[in-house]
């Protein structure tokens, strides 16, 4: 897809007579900077997404370890009783949902939640920001948006799914865990279909998973590409200039305000699929 849109997006500039487009502006802002560490498409890495995912780590690191060391039993400050809030709420969420014993789910839980935030916060940076600053600097293309690249997500989801088989067999057992892909739903004497269910409910939970959270932020960023390109090489002399910059200022500001739920849905999303599944993997029943 991406190369059809290059060349759309190329034909379209040369029509122009060299002058680019609305598709040569979308198209740039979806291509990703990338590094290639051996031949194939497989072995292309899109730093820009590696690059800001360790920056919201390391943001997420220093946020929370900087309240623990600073924290009082006193009266807390605006940002210790933020995430004494948040911290509060993903753990009774644990309680409620997981009924088993684990010291791993709680803290997993949360470093989801904020981590998957902060990744997908970044899509409220306007979109030519950081692209025009890496531009200036010599980098051509540049993503923010880790969230909203799909080798993202779906590692964070393989993440989750190793964590399932680990939590199953830890809670049961090999033979307890492995039994079940025989005899749960229907009972032994159907051993066929019982197999055939498990393995389509293992492979949903992290196609599920890491589709919704890209499908989500892919779009969010698209649609403000698209709000952006309504001004588009537009002079600030005509009056249908400032007629669309109005527009676009209106279209702007509600799609950020709703943004702002649908990123902080997704990682709600994504964090209590995470304990449902981990839940369902522990129980014996």
């Amino acid at each position: 897809m991406d190369k059809l849109l290059l060349m759309w997006a190329s034909a379209e500039k040369e029509a122009a007579g060299g002058s680019g487009g609305m598709t040569e502006y979308i198209v740039h802002h979806l291509h990703h900077a990338q590094i290639k560490v051996g031949e194939g498409w497989f072995w292309t890495i899109n730093i820009d997404s590696v690059i800001f995912k360790f920056m919201m780590i390391a943001v997420f690191l220093a946020l929370v370890l900087g309240v623990a060391r600073r924290a009082t039993s006193g009266v807390p400050g605006k940002l210790q009783c933020f995430i004494e809030m948040v911290v509060e709420v993903v753990d009774g969420l644990v309680k409620d949902t997981f009924h088993g014993k684990s010291k791993l789910i709680a803290p997993l839980a949360l470093t989801i939640f904020m981590l998957t935030f902060l990744m997908n916060f970044l899509d409220m940076i306007p979109v030519d920001a950081l692209p025009a600053a890496a531009h200036a600097s010599g980098i051509n293309y540049l993503r923010v948006v880790p969230t909203a690249d799909l080798n993202t997500t779906v590692g964070m989801a393989l993440c989750v799914f190793l964590l399932i088989q680990y939590m199953g067999i830890k809670h049961k057992g090999v033979g307890g865990f492995f039994s079940e892909f025989l005899t749960a739903p229907f009972g032994p004497k159907i051993a066929p279909a019982n197999l055939l269910l498990r393995i389509i409910e293992e492979a949903v939970r992290p196609v599920s998973l890491s589709l919704r959270l890209f499908g989500n932020m892919y779009a969010g960023e698209l649609i403000f590409i698209l709000i952006a390109v309504m001004t588009l090489g537009a002079s600030l002399s005509s009056g249908a200039t400032w007629a669309l910059g109005s527009m676009q200022f209106i279209a702007g500001f509600i799609w950020t305000a709703f943004h702002v739920l649908v990123i902080t849905l997704q990682a709600f999303i994504f964090m209590m699929l995470t304990i449902v599944y981990l839940s369902m993997a522990a129980e014996h029943h």
